[in-house]
């Protein structure tokens, strides 16, 4: 039936047109919209669905629906408008017959990795003679932390390596290094640390520890006549930050200089705090390649105002990685890794040439 209506209407048009094209020529306004409506007729096939459109035509009333194939198939539909907060291009992108066609994906969430962040250093430069580094001293006299695999408290460690990097620092010119002893109970003495930090203030913090494992993994072994504890299973160094730092990017970039420079002085990072069998000593790896891990309640790190970083210096439960922490070497070896670390954080020019 519709084959028929449309046979019919293109011959009405037909002999319409005959009679009326004359008049058209002529400019009067009637029948050019009558020449027109019976070309339209004659060229583009009419769908029942739209076929109320010709009729507004007539009427001078603009149709809500074009109809289906009012452009050539071969040609492009001009672009919807886009809203405001969404631009486009005025025009297609034309693709090149040898260029595969490209197709508009929804782009994946991509998180910045840990390396990609630290790279992002700053584009100023400091004074070391004015940049003010804290060396915080990890534990206290009164809660020494670990106790080695010979007996020795890990606050005599850090105590020890610490020194040492002051030393290294203002050897390097930065002469506002200051190295912070606290005393005190644990917790307390952790809130008070803080507190001088920002109070000085300081424009980096540095926390000096040495790593043991938990109470689980420990074994049983005598020496010299004492009754002592060891894991051999673990050692290395690792680095960590806390996301609650008022400043986490630049801490993690600061992280991520010191554990670079661990590792370029042939050491390698402590592994285990990923598994499961740390218990509530396990951290989020952040960094495969550095060893830089996320400890985001600890206090030091989450509290202080600048930013603040976190290293284990290496495992003194493990019975021959403690006799290398307990060695002047082995000291100066990781505190001029440091000292490198704040050369290159206040001046990135130093990762690639060296002192200016």
């Amino acid at each position: 039936m519709r084959s028929v209506a449309r046979k019919s209407a293109k011959a009405d048009v037909k002999s319409g047109v005959k009679a009326n094209v004359n008049a058209a020529v002529s400019g009067r306004p009637q029948y050019r919209v009558v020449a027109a409506a019976a070309i339209a007729l004659l060229v583009l096939p009419i769908e029942a669905g739209h076929a109320g459109w010709l009729s507004d035509l007539f009427k001078g009333k603009k149709s809500d629906k074009p109809p289906r194939h009012s452009v050539a198939p071969t040609q492009a539909a001009e672009p919807k408008r886009a809203e405001p907060a969404k631009p486009v291009a005025s025009k297609p992108r034309q693709e090149s017959r040898h260029e595969p066609e490209r197709r508009v994906e929804k782009p994946a969430v991509v998180r910045p990795t840990a390396a990609i962040m630290a790279s992002k250093l700053f584009t100023t430069r400091c004074d070391p003679q004015k940049f003010r580094v804290v060396i915080d001293v990890g534990h206290t006299a009164e809660s020494e932390g670990a106790i080695s695999a010979r007996n020795t408290a890990e606050f005599i460690y850090n105590l020890r390596l610490a020194k040492v990097v002051d030393q290294k620092l203002k050897a390097a010119g930065f002469a506002e290094t200051r190295l912070l002893v606290t005393e005190g109970k644990a917790r307390r003495s952790l809130v008070r640390r803080v507190d001088n930090a920002n109070n000085w203030p300081a424009n980096l913090f540095l926390s000096i520890h040495h790593d043991s494992v938990p109470d689980k993994l420990l074994e049983s072994w005598e020496f010299e006549g004492k009754k002592s504890h060891f894991s051999d299973r673990f050692s290395g160094y690792s680095v960590f930050v806390s996301k609650a730092n008022a400043d986490y990017g630049t801490s993690l970039a600061f992280a991520e200089l010191v554990a670079k420079e661990m590792k370029a002085q042939g050491l390698e990072y402590a592994k285990q705090f990923t598994l499961p069998i740390m218990g509530k000593n396990q951290h989020p790896l952040l960094n495969k390649e550095t060893g830089v891990y996320s400890y985001d309640k600890l206090i030091v790190l989450k509290s202080t105002r600048m930013p603040a970083v976190l290293l284990e210096a290496g495992s003194i439960i493990n019975r021959d990685e403690e006799l290398k922490m307990d060695s002047a070497q082995r000291r100066s070896t990781i505190a001029s890794g440091v000292t490198m670390a704040v050369r290159e954080f206040c001046d990135s020019r130093w990762a690639t040439v060296g002192p200016l």
